[in-house]
């Protein structure tokens, strides 16, 4: 995989750059592991606005993921590796040999024509899937189960892993890339390896119109605005923010307030990402 800069023929171009991965297969989707996609485009049941700088973008189809790798003991051969819109990692086409077909996250390692499984009797090799018990200590993991069959929840951006870090009784230790630590359940699944498509962080969209087709419309800062319209905006020139803290457009404070409400799992996390 490569970054291919491009020529500035335009404006457009002129710092625009792009992912080049020849090992990705240029061929559509399996139908039967697709269904369409409606945009909220940040409006809620009644078309009301909910999310600001939020637009339909460009229609995509989304590619049903096997998240809870629930298929045991059942090894299965990559047939392809795909591009996915719906995500920053790609995935992998997986034929199982009784036939079935299922979508995985393709992790970092892993070629057409490899041969995947989950369960217990699988090898700890990227792409198989394990419950963290059955795990050595310090094997990296993506596509982290928080609950027990719920499906994989944690660790499937492009290019992260997480590290299973120590085991303690039926829980155990897992490092995230934020580097919080926190307990999880040794029955979880999870899978082994770091997620593919790590350069996908280093591409420069060059333009505006790259962002609208992800669904983003522009983005203005508050300090430009009138007085009526930001807690920011006012003032001849560029004015200070004018007041005890910066604010949202709404005037709550923006910066150093909690805005995390009381979760259940929090009495599970060890060690908070922003603790030193």
């Amino acid at each position: 995989m490569a970054i291919r800069k491009l020529n500035a023929i335009t404006n457009g171009t002129r710092h625009m750059s792009r992912l080049v991965n020849e090992d990705l297969d240029k061929v559509r989707p399996e139908k039967s592991l697709t269904t369409p996609l409606k945009s909220a485009y940040g409006r809620d049941n009644y078309g009301h606005r909910t999310c600001r700088n939020r637009d339909k973008g460009h229609k995509r189809l989304y590619r049903i993921i096997d998240f809870k790798r629930n298929k045991l003991d059942v090894p299965a051969k990559v047939v392809s590796l795909e591009y996915d819109p719906n995500r920053t990692a790609n995935i992998a086409l997986l034929s199982y040999a009784d036939g079935e077909k299922r979508y995985i996250l393709a992790p970092k390692g892993l070629k057409k024509g490899d041969i995947v499984m989950a369960g217990s009797n699988a090898e700890i090799k990227p792409g198989n899937a394990l419950k963290l018990k059955e795990m050595p200590v310090g094997s990296q993991i993506h596509n982290v189960e928080l609950q027990r069959g719920k499906g994989g929840q944690l660790v499937r951006s492009a290019g992260t892993a997480a590290r299973l870090v120590a085991k303690e009784g039926t829980y155990c230790h897992v490092q995230l890339p934020s580097g919080e630590l926190r307990l999880i359940h040794g029955e979880c699944m999870a899978t082994i390896g770091e997620v593919g498509n790590s350069e996908h962080s280093l591409v420069s969209l060059g333009k505006a119109g790259r962002n609208r087709h992800k669904g983003r419309r522009p983005h203005v800062r508050g300090s430009v605005m009138n007085p009526c319209d930001h807690p920011h905006g006012g003032g001849e020139g560029k004015a200070p923010v004018g007041r005890k803290s910066p604010m949202t457009p709404w005037g709550k404070p923006a910066h150093g307030v909690k805005t995390r409400g009381r979760k259940t799992s929090d009495k599970f996390i060890v060690r908070r990402r922003n603790e030193k």
